[in-house]
């Protein structure tokens, strides 16, 4: 009996068993192996395959103890993951007649798990009938011993009951045939379920008894009516659309339609449970359709885009972006509730990137509501997270596992997101048994348990009852939920390709069916809720609907509403200041520094940072010297929390920082209990909010930066681990921190702090590539026409003072406009004495200087032979070879802080003052065909005098950022010095 659920024998009238913690679940035996333990004369239950645990009927002898286990272990649920808190139960005596019943209805509540883990196989989902039901031996009454279909059976604990019009849920007692009717009608129809592998045992009873009970809020003749409206506004759209532009790529939404409805059907429902707020991220497919038949943007604006006009009024700094990128922003109102408010968001055609996006902006809204509410309102009760997918990209694209890593993360949930998956069954041209590894697309979605409702995108009531679940589980558990919407698409990848070339046979299929809409006028004639008289008409009203908006195409201007809401008084700067006062008075940065390591008397610090983190800030503080990176930092945050802004620094370990130099957030060493100095400095103060992050950068940075978009008044800062983990996100910074501004006049305010620096590290630890973030800025090259104005989209610093740092954290926030810093940050110089400031460097009137001069030839600039120009922690270096050398005088070291945008006049004024100077050179540590140099030498050059060029010191080009052998970096390192000065 070895490999299925054996039964020791014995004639003892009782047995102990002991389910083990995790295996036996609430809706029964769980799929994993028993393994039980006895004592000397006990009964056994055991199990060594978990593939067998459901293979066949079970004897009868053993299924009273699987029946004693499933009903009185069902309910001891630690209510976190699911897992049985380990107990003893004793087996009592059972009549023959006894043993007989619990065996039927142990067989039966088999056969019922069975229906809800397997059910969807056998479900009719997919329009094209490409994917044919299977038999399901789960599914089989034949299969646990059940072969009298006239039996009745009671159906306490066994179905999920109620009173209500079903056959099933209006007694307690039923038939076999009619159980399985009602099991089939569940879970085998046009709507499918994933819902066991969630370990929540509350969860999956809940999913269960909302599938079972039938407790669907009925489609009422007005709910239909706005269903055939919804569909045949779409199909009439993509009609005019090709009529009127036939060799325009427009992604239609024809086959997929129902996309329409499901949307529709989530914001009505979410509006009336509360949800004022709704953020949306969603690839190019459809996006024409929605915007114009549910997001109320103006035909006319869209019609003149497609002309190739501009969809921002002249004069904007804006280049503006492909059709399926545009956006808008509508308050949607059904009637019953507040209006919801639908923030659209811009996309790249980077499948997927936008997710993240939507998560962090949702995040943002979220949390700002709660600080601006009642303490009634809970996260996800005013804001909800939407994203749509498509089937391959959902699969396909890593930014989506991250996404769904972030999902019930502290700091980065938001309630939950509704995932809807538009699953046309191709991508591109390649079918689904090439593009994805898994059954389904969503199959994805299980690494975070997230439930999966499947549903034939030809029945448009059915997507109905599906989104209204799906929110509803969304609502009540505050976790992510995917539809898997199953259609088509009746096109190729666009409207111009022929999709037969790699697909016939679906596509044959395809071109010989009915459109959804038409399918679905047919149902509401059958049922006479429409005619064809008022069908006719309404497609025609809105053909000459679409007509009348083209026909004002001539003479249209297009709006902008980019700095509404709480952008208000914000501006979009024709040219980029860099000098603005960010000094703050002595005895608040004083008192600030020692705020920021502060601790409640009860709290145990760990005695390392007792000395060397908190006694050492507070020394320096006293004595106003010697200030180091973290102290400003810390001063800056607290200044700017002081003054009613919040900040948010995220990143991988930045409560303590990648250089152990941070400790914004401290541990207690016996409790572990968290604490925030900076949180405690005032009541009517902002908030610090330290996130350490998951392991991604691609995801996190994304979330970031959505977050930006919503909090002009936060400043929001992503750390890179190392400078070079960048790259991992360079999507996101690409297709948004790089081009948002430019593209859709949407402004961030993210700090990007990428630790960089030449230290023998190798190539993966040393550099944030300078150079590409330089290459990504729209600086002007031509320096010397004063009719250009510079407006930079993102400023690239390299400060080597910490007080440069604070003054740029403050900047950040005291300008009236946004824009993406990205700090070529420290890491030998968190710690290096001679890098450090005064409390005076940040006192009043003191500013961020983007060139710094050299003190010490500027006393007899007609002395120096040689001027270097550096950025960033290579000055020290030849400040202190300098000195060893002796020639002070005859080599200046000027430090170019802020190297976009370029300083212009900071530069051209150092280079006046060593006009006799013989040699200028740009020197770096970084190869020649990496760090500033491309980006400065062409600029410095239209600075300098006639018959002057600029030289380069600096590594040789390399296709590696750093050698990663110590020999040659200590070579390469001399020799950039000893070259410095060789005058």
């Amino acid at each position: 009996m070895s490999g299925i659920l054996r039964l020791a024998a014995t004639n003892t009238s009782r047995a102990v068993l002991k389910p083990s913690m995790g295996l036996v679940r609430s809706a029964g035996i769980h799929r994993h192996a028993l393994q039980q333990t006895t004592k000397p004369g006990q009964s056994r239950i055991t199990s060594s395959s978990s593939s067998r645990l459901f293979s066949g009927p079970v004897k009868k002898t053993l299924l009273p103890a699987i029946n004693v286990i499933q009903q009185r272990a069902a309910y001891h649920d630690d209510g976190a993951y699911g897992y049985r808190v380990p107990k003893v139960y004793s087996m009592p005596d059972y009549t023959p007649e006894e043993l007989a019943n619990r065996v039927e209805n142990a067989n039966l509540l088999r056969l019922v798990i069975g229906y809800r883990t397997h059910g969807h196989r056998k479900a009719d989902l997919d329009p094209l009938g490409i994917v044919q039901s299977e038999a399901v031996p789960a599914l089989s009454a034949e299969r646990y011993a059940l072969d009298d279909p006239s039996k009745v059976y009671n159906l306490s604990g066994i179905l999920h009951v109620n009173q209500s019009k079903s056959s099933v849920e209006a007694k307690e007692e039923a038939t076999l045939q009619t159980i399985i009717s009602h099991l089939e009608k569940s879970y085998c129809g046009k709507i499918a379920y994933e819902f066991t592998h969630i370990p929540n045992a509350s969860e999956r009873r809940w999913f269960a008894h909302q599938v079972e009970s039938y407790q669907k809020a009925p489609i009422t003749p007005d709910d239909k009516q706005r269903i055939f409206e919804l569909l045949t506004k779409s199909e009439v759209f993509d009609h005019f659309m090709g009529k009127k532009f036939a060799q325009v790529k427009r992604y239609g939404l024809e086959g997929a339609e129902s996309m329409m409805v499901a949307l529709d059907a989530l914001f009505q429902t979410a509006s009336k449970a509360g949800v004022t707020e709704a953020v949306l991220g969603m690839p190019h497919r459809g996006r024409l359709n929605l915007l114009t038949d549910l997001m109320q943007y103006n035909p006319t604006a869209l019609f003149s885009k497609v002309k190739g006009n501009p969809e921002f009024p002249e004069g904007l700094p804006a280049t503006g972006d492909v059709l399926s990128h545009i956006a808008n922003s509508p308050k949607l109102d059904y009637g019953e509730a507040e209006p919801i408010h639908v923030s659209m968001l811009h996309n790249p055609s980077h499948l997927e990137a936008v997710n993240p996006v939507a998560m962090g902006k949702a995040r943002a809204k979220q949390m700002d509501l709660i600080a601006n509410s009642s303490p009634d309102c809970q996260l996800g009760d005013k804001v909800m997270c939407v994203q749509l997918h498509g089937d391959a990209a959902f699969t396909g694209q890593g930014v989506v596992m991250e996404s769904l890593g972030l999902s019930n993360l502290p700091h980065f949930t938001s309630g939950g997101s509704i995932h809807i998956v538009v699953n046309n069954q191709i991508g591109y041209t390649t079918p689904a048994q090439n593009a994805r590894s898994s059954v389904y697309s969503s199959d994805i979605g299980k690494m975070i348990n997230a439930p999966v409702i499947h549903v034939n995108g030809d029945h448009p009531e059915e997507v109905v009852h599906a989104m209204r679940l799906a929110f509803e589980y969304r609502n009540k558990f505050r976790k992510d939920v995917i539809l898997d919407l199953i259609a088509y698409r009746r096109w190729g990848h666009n409207e111009l390709d022929e999709p037969a070339f790699t697909q016939p046979l679906m596509y044959n299929n395809i071109r010989a069916r009915k459109s959804v809409p038409k399918m679905y006028e047919e149902k509401l004639l059958a049922e006479n809720i429409v005619s064809k008289a008022s069908i006719d008409e309404f497609r025609q009203d809105y053909f000459e609907k679409l007509e009348d908006d083209f026909s004002e195409l001539e003479g249209f201007k297009p709006e902008a509403d980019h700095l509404e809401g709480k952008w208000k008084g914000m501006v979009l700067p024709t040219e980029t200041v860099s000098r603005i006062e960010t000094g703050i008075d002595k005895d608040t940065m004083t008192k600030i520094g020692q705020a920021s390591v502060a601790t409640p008397s009860d709290f145990k610090i760990h005695p390392r940072l007792e000395k060397f983190h908190v006694q050492s800030r507070l020394n320096k503080l006293k004595d106003g010297q010697k200030i180091d990176w973290a102290t400003a930092e810390a001063i800056a945050f607290g200044s700017l929390l002081q003054e009613g802004y919040d900040v948010r620094i995220c990143g991988q370990d930045v409560g303590r920082g990648t250089f152990s130099q941070r400790h914004a957030m401290l541990v207690d060493q016996t409790t572990e209990r968290v604490h925030v100095p900076l949180n405690a400095m005032s009541e009517s103060q902002g908030h610090l909010e330290v996130a350490n992050s998951s392991l991604s950068e691609l995801a996190v940075l994304a979330f970031e930066t959505g977050m930006s978009y919503e909090t002009p008044k936060m400043l929001n800062i992503w750390e890179a681990q190392f400078g070079d983990f960048f790259n991992s996100a360079q999507v996101t910074i690409d297709t948004y921190v790089a081009s948002a501004e430019t593209k859709w006049l949407r402004q961030s305010g993210l700090v990007m702090l990428l630790p960089h620096g030449y230290d023998g590290a190798g190539p993966e630890h040393s550099s944030c590539r300078i150079e590409r973030w330089l290459q990504m800025t729209n600086d002007a090259f031509n320096v010397t026409d004063p009719s250009i104005k510079a407006n930079t989209n993102m400023h690239v610093v390299n400060p080597t003072t910490p007080a440069q740092y604070f003054h740029l954290l403050r900047r950040q926030m005291k300008r009236n406009f946004r824009k993406p810093l990205i700090v070529v940050g420290p890491k030998t110089l968190l710690r290096l004495p001679t890098a450090t400031s005064v409390l005076e460097d940040m006192a009043p009137g003191t500013t961020f200087e983007p060139v710094l001069g050299d003190s010490k030839t500027e006393e007899d600039p007609s002395a120096v032979e040689k001027v270097l120009f550096v950025s960033g922690k290579l000055y020290y270096d030849l400040l202190k070879e300098r000195q060893t050398k002796g020639v002070d005088e005859k080599v200046a070291i000027v430090r170019v802080e802020e190297l976009s945008p370029f300083p212009k006049e900071g530069l051209k004024q150092q280079i006046e003052t060593y006009s006799g100077a013989k040699d200028f050179t740009w020197i770096q540590e970084e190869p020649q065909n990496g760090g500033a140099y491309s980006f400065m030498e062409p600029r410095i050059r239209q600075l300098l005098p006639e018959q002057k060029t600029l030289n380069y010191i600096g590594r040789e080009a390399s296709a590696a950022p750093a050698t990663g052998i110590a020999i040659v970096h200590r070579k390469e390192s001399a020799d950039i010095l000893a070259r410095a000065f060789r005058l």
